[in-house]
């Protein structure tokens, strides 16, 4: 198998949410450079078949798909009790899951709803961390939560995700300080919107096509993009980088506002004389 820079040959990595978007663009980039990943699921869409071939197009290394709610402690231990007997470690793990009610109105906003959020946005950071290091004594070298610029820029109807992003934000800087002494790289990546079925499920099928209307070409990350940028932070290189939010948007967050719709508005103007 001929792998990409860095290798992860003999790496084991765990992606929770990993059977689609960038939960497993994720596993995909690890895989192609040689590491056995482990993709969780709960409830939704997946196609096995599919999934096992994509990773066998990069002549990656088969992974495994295993069943488990992140907010069920029985869950956790019964996927790390697979993973112990099948794999005996944890090298990387990575906390993709987000799940949260949309919210409408002010009225729809309960405290059961945002606990429910931080449940399965933040909590995982933490609740997989510590199972990890019971069942196999040490904890994953490095650490990845994933967020949004839900935290700065408002979105409907995602009040719950984003106050629990903006959590999760604040809390790796404190994870970091009480992990200090064990030699671990804990961080969590920001990324702007990006095409996958979750964005669709939660803004709905319009939002795409709207966005590509307005704003710039490069308005959109590629799932590969974030993935990529999470392996160059579990690469090695990296290791000064740790308790911080790693933004990956090539920038357009600065210019992404109403400035700019008006700008682009100015130009089509100006092509239409």
């Amino acid at each position: 198998m001929s792998k990409s820079f860095p290798d992860f040959s003999g790496k084991v990595v765990l992606i929770t949410g990993g059977t689609r978007g960038i939960g497993l663009e994720t596993g995909l980039s690890f895989a192609k450079r040689g590491a056995l990943c482990i993709l969780t699921y709960s409830w939704g869409d997946h196609d096995e078949s599919s999934i096992y071939k994509s990773f066998e197009d990069v002549k990656a290394l088969k992974p495994l798909l295993i069943q488990a709610d992140v907010i069920k402690l029985e869950d956790t231990q019964a996927l790390l009790a697979k993973i112990k007997e099948q794999a005996n470690k944890i090298d990387v793990f990575i906390s993709n899951v987000a799940v949260a009610a949309s919210v409408k109105s002010f009225e729809d906003l309960s405290l059961k709803g945002l606990k429910q959020a931080i449940s399965y946005s933040t909590w995982p950071m933490v609740g997989y961390t510590k199972e990890i290091f019971k069942v196999f004594g040490s904890y994953p070298k490095y650490i990845i939560g994933m967020s949004s610029t839900g935290p700065d820029h408002y979105s409907m109807g995602y009040d719950y995700v984003a106050s629990s992003k903006a959590l999760m934000e604040l809390f790796v800087k404190y994870l970091n300080y009480h992990l200090r002494g064990h030699d671990v790289c804990i961080n969590v990546v920001r990324s702007r919107a990006v095409k996958t079925k979750s964005l669709e499920d939660t803004f709905g099928k319009d939002l795409a096509e709207f966005v590509d209307k307005f704003m710039p070409n490069n308005f959109w990350i590629e799932p590969q993009e974030v993935a990529e940028a999470i392996v160059a932070l579990c690469s090695g290189y990296c290791d000064s980088i740790s308790g911080e939010t790693v933004m990956v948007d090539k920038g357009t967050t600065f210019f992404d506002n109403l400035m700019e719709i008006y700008n682009r508005s100015q130009k089509n103007k100006l092509k239409s004389v």
